[in-house]
C-alpha cells in the first residue's frame, strides 16, 4: 500500500532527500499506537498511517490515497459502527460536520466492544486530521477505579455505621460508668467511715465528703495535698512511723488525735492498706479507711468518770456515815460542856473545838449527799432573778475586794433544775473565783437563752434544743492545762490541806449533767477562768421570787 507525498506532485518535484524523510516521518507515524489519517480540503485522503487499518479495520482498497472521507463515512454506517438507522442520514450528518472543518472529540463504542476515542483538528486552508485513539482498557481501568471507589465508599459508609455504632455504645457506657460512679460516689460519700487513697508520694488522690469535711477541708479541695498538710503536722508526728510500716507493704492499724477547728480534740482509728503495683513488690499507693472514735472516747472517759464516783460515793458513804454518827456524840458532849461552864475558864478551848467540829459535820453532810447522788426536784425557775437575788449572798461570801457583774436578760428566761442545787452550784463557782483572786479582782454572773443546732449540740454533747446558758467568769490566776484536765475529779483540790474538800466542781459537774446539761471549763494562767454550763429550757415557768434592790453593802458595786 503505497502512500505518496501527495496525489498531484509528480516523483520528479521531490528530491531524494524531501523522499528520504517523508518515508521517515511515515515510518514514525506507524509506530504509533493511534491511527492517524490526513484529509485535504475536498476532503480526500492524503496520508495515514498503519494504525488506521488495523484499528478500524478498513479494508486495504478501501485505504487509498485519494478515498474520499465520504467513503470512510459510509463504510462504518452501512458496517454498523454508528448504530441503527438511515444509512444516508448518518453519512449525511458526518459529512456536514467534515465540511465544517471545526475542533471535534467525540468517544464511541464499536461493535466489537472496543471504545474509540476520534479527534479531529482542522489544518486552515489544507485541510484536517483525525486521530483515533484505542480507550477500552483506559475505559475500562477507570470503569474498575469507579466500581473499586463505590465498594471503598461502600464499606467506607459500612465502616463509618460501625463506628459510629460503636461510639454510640461507647458513649451509653461512658454514661452508664458515669453514672454508676455517681452512684459509687453518693454512697461513699455516704457512709459514716471517712474513706481516702494516697499515693506512693503521701499525696490525697481521692477522699470521700466525711474524710475531707473531718479534716476541716471543702471535698475539692484535697486532692493534691500532703497527708503533712491535710492531718497537720502534731497529727503526722504521731501517725509517720505507721506510714513508714505501711510504705513497705505491711497492713497497719493505729489511733492519733488532733486539734478540730472548734478547739476539740478529736480521736481517730485509721486502718491503711497498701496497694502494690503490677511488678508484685512496688506500693503504689495506699487505701485509708478511717473511723472517728471521738464519741468512743468520750462515752469511755464517761464510764470509767462514772465508775470512779461510783466507786469513791461508796467508799465516802460508808466512812461519811459512820463519821456522823461520832461527830454527833462529840457535838452534843460539846454543846452540853459549853452550856455548862459558859464563859468560864477552858470556854477558849471549847468554841473552837465545836466549831471545827461543825465543820466537819457540814463536809460529812456533803459527802452524804455526793455519795448518794439524791434524786433532783426540778421545777421551772427563772434563772435571771434566781441570780439576782443570791446578790445579798455572794456580797457577804466574796468580801469587798471582789466586784460583782451581773449580765441578767431583759425578759424572763426559765431553765428546768432544781433551784436549790444551782444555787449551791453558782454558789461553788463563785467561791472558787474568790479564792483565785486573793488580792482582789472581777466576778462576772451571765445568763441567756441558747439554741443549740444538731451541730452545736454535738460540740456540747447534749441533745438539739434551747437552754438556758450560765457563765462565771473571774480575773484571777487561771488554771494550768494540766490541773484543768482533773478539776471535776472528786476529792481533787489544789488548795492547801484543810483548805477545801475538792468535791465542789465535781458536784457541779454532777449536778449539771444529771440535770440534762454539760458544762466547761476554759482557762489561761494569769488571765482568769470562765466557766460555762447550760441547762434545759423548761417547757412551763412558776412565779419567779422578787428580785431584790442591787446589793451595795461594804461599798461594793453589784452590777
Amino acid at each position: 500500500m503505497a502512500r505518496s507525498p501527495s496525489p498531484q506532485a509528480e516523483p520528479a518535484a521531490f528530491t531524494p532527500e524531501q523522499l528520504r524523510r517523508h518515508d521517515l516521518l511515515l515510518a514514525g507515524l506507524d509506530l504509533l499506537d493511534q491511527a492517524i489519517a490526513v484529509f485535504d480540503t475536498t476532503p480526500k485522503l492524503v496520508t495515514w498511517n498503519k494504525a488506521l487499518v488495523r484499528l478500524l479495520d478498513f479494508p486495504e482498497a478501501l485505504v487509498r490515497v485519494g478515498t474520499p472521507f465520504e467513503a470512510f463515512v459510509r463504510f462504518n454506517a452501512e458496517r454498523g459502527e454508528y448504530g441503527e438507522g438511515d444509512i444516508e442520514t448518518l453519512v449525511a450528518k458526518r459529512m456536514a460536520a467534515a465540511r465544517a472543518f471545526l475542533p471535534h472529540y467525540v468517544e464511541r463504542a464499536r461493535p466489537n466492544g472496543t471504545v474509540l476515542a476520534v479527534r479531529g483538528v482542522p489544518i486552515p486552508n489544507l485541510g484536517f486530521v483525525s486521530l483515533w485513539t484505542d480507550i477500552t482498557e483506559q475505559r475500562r481501568y477507570e470503569a474498575l477505579i469507579q466500581q473499586q471507589n463505590a465498594q471503598l465508599e461502600a464499606r467506607v459508609r459500612e465502616r463509618t455505621a460501625e463506628l459510629e455504632q460503636a461510639n454510640s455504645e461507647i458513649d451509653q457506657i461512658a454514661g452508664a460508668l458515669r453514672r454508676s460512679e455517681h452512684r459509687l460516689q453518693l454512697i461513699i460519700d455516704s457512709i459514716p467511715a471517712l474513706i481516702a487513697y494516697v499515693d506512693g508520694g503521701e499525696i490525697y488522690r481521692f477522699a470521700n465528703r466525711g474524710y475531707a469535711e473531718w479534716f476541716g477541708y471543702p471535698k475539692d479541695e484535697i486532692v493534691g495535698r500532703s497527708i503533712r498538710e491535710v492531718v497537720g503536722e502534731d497529727a503526722y508526728a504521731q501517725i509517720r512511723s505507721q506510714v513508714e510500716r505501711a510504705r513497705t507493704g505491711e497492713r497497719v492499724c493505729y489511733e492519733y488525735s488532733r486539734v478540730g477547728t472548734d478547739g476539740r480534740t478529736l480521736h481517730a482509728r485509721s486502718v491503711v492498706v497498701p496497694e502494690i503495683g503490677t511488678d508484685g513488690r512496688t506500693v503504689v499507693g495506699f487505701f485509708v479507711m478511717t473511723t472517728d472514735i471521738t464519741e468512743q472516747k468520750a462515752n469511755q472517759a464517761a464510764l470509767v468518770q462514772a465508775q470512779k464516783m461510783e466507786a469513791v460515793g461508796q467508799l465516802t458513804g460508808g466512812l461519811a456515815h459512820d463519821f456522823n454518827n461520832l461527830l454527833t456524840i462529840i457535838i452534843g458532849n460539846l454543846s452540853a460542856l459549853q452550856q455548862r461552864i459558859g464563859a468560864g475558864p477552858g470556854a477558849e478551848f471549847v468554841d473552837p473545838s465545836l466549831q471545827a467540829a461543825r465543820r466537819g459535820a457540814e463536809l460529812i453532810r456533803r459527802l452524804l449527799t455526793f455519795s448518794r447522788r439524791q434524786s433532783l426536784a426540778p421545777t421551772a425557775v427563772e434563772v435571771g432573778a434566781l441570780v439576782h437575788n443570791m446578790t445579798h449572798l455572794l456580797a457577804r461570801t466574796l468580801g469587798e475586794t471582789i466586784r460583782i457583774h451581773l449580765r441578767l436578760p431583759g425578759e424572763p428566761v426559765h431553765a428546768l433544775v432544781d433551784p436549790h442545787q444551782l444555787e449551791n452550784a453558782i454558789l461553788n463557782l463563785a467561791i472558787n473565783a474568790r479564792d483565785a483572786m486573793p488580792v482582789g479582782g472581777e466576778l462576772t454572773i451571765g445568763v441567756s437563752r441558747r439554741q443549740l443546732d444538731e451541730a452545736l449540740a454535738g460540740v456540747v454533747e447534749v441533745a438539739a434544743g434551747d437552754y438556758v446558758q450560765i457563765d462565771v467568769g473571774d480575773t484571777g490566776k487561771g488554771i494550768e492545762p494540766a490541773v484543768l484536765q482533773r478539776v471535776f475529779e472528786p476529792f481533787f483540790t489544789t488548795k492547801d490541806f484543810g483548805s477545801g474538800s475538792g468535791l465542789g466542781l465535781s458536784m457541779v459537774y454532777g449536778f449539771v449533767r444529771q440535770s440534762g446539761g454539760n458544762i466547761r471549763i476554759l482557762s489561761t494562767p494569769g488571765r482568769g477562768t470562765h466557766v460555762r454550763f447550760v441547762l434545759p429550757t423548761a417547757a412551763a415557768a412558776v412565779t419567779a421570787p422578787e428580785r431584790a434592790a442591787p446589793a451595795t453593802a461594804r461599798a461594793r458595786a453589784l452590777d
